[in-house]
């Protein structure tokens, strides 16, 4: 794939993985695709589940400008604040050099990079790693256990990764989401779903008492090795924090495109 073929992919696979966890979280969640704007947007406590993300390819600086502006007036009449995720391989030249004067100008404020990734690595082996087991997601009690990896590794008050996922069918059935147990404590989770032909991972996060341990990884893998054998895909995709940039591709992914999250100015 060229470069802007994967940017185009990444930001095609946020829109729909977010279309269905938006919607699992209210069914009346704002999921418009409009020109050049996708917005994914529950309204909830748990920000990662309120996202606009621009969707030209190719886009220049005056394009990128009136679309920046328009999400962020999406972004003000929400109740609860969010991310607009921009992915930087679907902007030309003069749109990049522009991009943070034509933020500033919308009202939105650079929060954190990410880097989208991909890889055509799957199957992969069932992973094994010498301090942990792994649990899928089926009940609530899991979920709440998910939910609070989320707030502890991203510094989210708990009540806000709860308000996210606690509570979700989709979550107990649709997804192949696991903690990474050591012994009788949740210490690391990931989840992968099938989304337009691949498998999406998402939601990775790590205790912060237990980092550097390899867990992360470990989940990763295992999440991706059964989401591979249930559907057969062989395509998976993400988008990595910081943190995590590091590890993927000693799993097989590859770098695309860097992403920039912005909230509101406040």
């Amino acid at each position: 794939m060229t470069g802007l073929t994967e940017s185009i992919e990444s930001a095609q696979q946020l829109a729909v993985a977010w279309r269905a966890l938006v919607l699992d979280r209210d069914a009346d969640a704002d999921v418009r695709d409009l020109p050049g704007i996708a917005v994914r947007w529950a309204d909830c406590r748990f920000s990662f589940y309120n996202c606009v993300t621009l969707t030209d390819p190719g886009a220049g600086a005056d394009l990128v400008a009136r679309r920046l502006s328009r999400a962020a007036d999406i972004m003000r009449t929400k109740k609860h604040p969010g991310f607009l995720w921009l992915f930087e391989g679907l902007l030309d030249d003069e749109a990049r050099t522009a991009l943070t004067t034509a933020a500033e100008q919308a009202g939105l404020e650079y929060a954190f990079p990410g880097t989208g990734m991909a890889g055509d690595l799957l199957p992969i082996p069932d992973p094994v790693h010498p301090d942990l087991t792994f649990v899928r997601v089926r009940t609530d009690e899991h979920l709440r256990a998910y939910a609070d990896l989320q707030s502890s590794a991203y510094g989210f008050p708990l009540e806000e990764g709860r308000d996210g996922l606690v509570g979700s069918a989709h979550w107990k059935s649709e997804m192949y989401a696991y903690l990474g147990m050591r012994g009788d404590i949740p210490v690391a989770c990931a989840a992968t779903v099938e989304a337009q032909g691949r498998l999406f991972v998402a939601f990775v996060a790590t205790d912060p008492r237990w980092q550097r341990r390899g867990y992360g990884e470990a989940v990763t893998r295992k999440a991706l090795y059964e989401g591979a054998r249930a559907t057969g895909l062989t395509r998976a995709t993400l988008h990595a924090t910081v943190a995590g940039a590091p590890v993927y591709p000693r799993i097989g992914f590859t770098p695309n495109s860097p992403i920039h999250f912005f909230n509101l100015k406040k």
